[in-house]
């Protein structure tokens, strides 16, 4: 029977992770000279400086193990900044299709009402009085205009009785004459 402490190890095991911000993205690297941690960039300027140090002092192992590591990040960087350019050209290129597409569609508009402007046609008529003649056709009670009625104007309303007075047998809310 396994222990869930190496079913735990063993999960991530392969599983790359899918998206995300590698760039800005933090990493602990295992390196020959203990754990290195921080952003790709982070990383790759430290081994660098632990690849220079170890050339230095004339441990060539060292050194190029320490440029392998430094290697390593750089390409994962690259290959991160191609990733964030071929998304960013994507959206670019959308961005441009749509906007030909605003332009296409606002260029029609625009012609649309050139038309309709240049069209006689569609122009407003001027008002033409025509005399009224005799067209022997008899008007209709529909046709006819309603005469208004003069409203009789409201007489006034009563006043409400106040809540305060009168029915409040009780009460002192009326101001009473000094004595």
């Amino acid at each position: 029977m396994r222990s869930s402490k190496s079913r735990s190890r063993n999960k991530n095991r392969n599983n790359r992770p899918s998206g995300g911000n590698i760039i800005n993205r933090v990493f602990d690297s295992s390196g020959p000279d203990g754990k290195v941690r921080g952003t790709p960039q982070q990383i790759i300027e430290k081994y660098n400086q632990l690849h220079r140090d170890a050339f230095l002092s004339g441990d060539r192992v060292d050194a190029e193990n320490f440029a392998q590591h430094a290697e390593h990040y750089t390409r994962m960087l690259a290959e991160a900044q191609r990733e964030v350019d071929a998304k960013r050209e994507e959206q670019e290129e959308q961005n441009r299709q749509r906007q030909a597409e605003r332009d296409r569609e606002r260029n029609e508009r625009l012609k649309a009402q050139e038309a309709a402007a240049n069209d006689p046609s569609a122009m407003d008529q001027p008002a033409v009085d025509i005399p009224e003649q005799d067209s022997g056709l008899v008007e209709t009670p529909e046709e006819k205009p309603k005469p208004q009625r003069a409203r009789k104007p409201r007489p006034p309303r009563k006043p409400r009785p106040n809540p305060d007075e009168g029915d409040n047998p009780g009460g002192d809310s009326a101001p009473e004459a000094a004595e």
